[in-house]
């Protein structure tokens, strides 16, 4: 999509937190309007509209539709988004198997900015299947990095949950 739309999708998004909860609707509305513009099969559509219903804590309405993105070919840092939100989508609905199945790829994807996200998100779905260690695991991996101190150690740490028996 043309840089004008998305300047102006990323411009709803700053107002989300102006709306209150009891005028997620009118936010959503605004979404739906920028989608309307998008041509006929657009993967963008879904998503935004996906967002809007998940930012609006309706997790049951956003799935179907983060699935219609990501089947319409939404790929790139867009479609690891999704596949995020998709996820957590999940484990909000009570299906955070289908979560742990589509983010644990991402683990080996090339690195980007999503990285943590995908650990913290993996690791929460991974705790709502009781494999808590796993998903403490991943978060202090994920931490490790961002200490002044006891980066090794951390990690070391991380290592040691998923690598020795409880």
């Amino acid at each position: 999509m043309d840089k004008d739309w998305e300047d102006r999708v990323t411009a709803a998004w700053a107002t989300f937190d102006d709306y209150p909860e009891e005028e997620a609707a009118a936010f959503r509305a605004v979404i739906d309007a920028l989608v309307a513009e998008l041509p006929e099969g657009s993967a963008d559509g879904p998503f935004e509209q996906a967002c809007a219903w998940d930012s609006t804590g309706h997790s049951d309405r956003a799935v179907p539709l983060y699935r219609e993105a990501l089947a319409r070919g939404l790929a790139g840092y867009k479609g690891r988004r999704a596949r995020i939100q998709l996820s957590s989508s999940l484990r909000n609905v009570g299906r955070p198997e289908e979560g742990v199945k589509l983010l644990t790829p991402e683990l080996d994807g090339p690195p980007d900015e999503l990285d943590d996200a995908v650990r913290a998100t993996l690791a929460l779905c991974l705790s709502a299947l009781g494999r808590d260690r796993e998903g403490l695991s991943l978060v202090l991996g994920a931490l490790a990095p961002h200490l002044p101190r006891y980066q090794r150690s951390m990690a070391a740490y991380a290592r040691a949950l998923v690598e020795s028996p409880a």
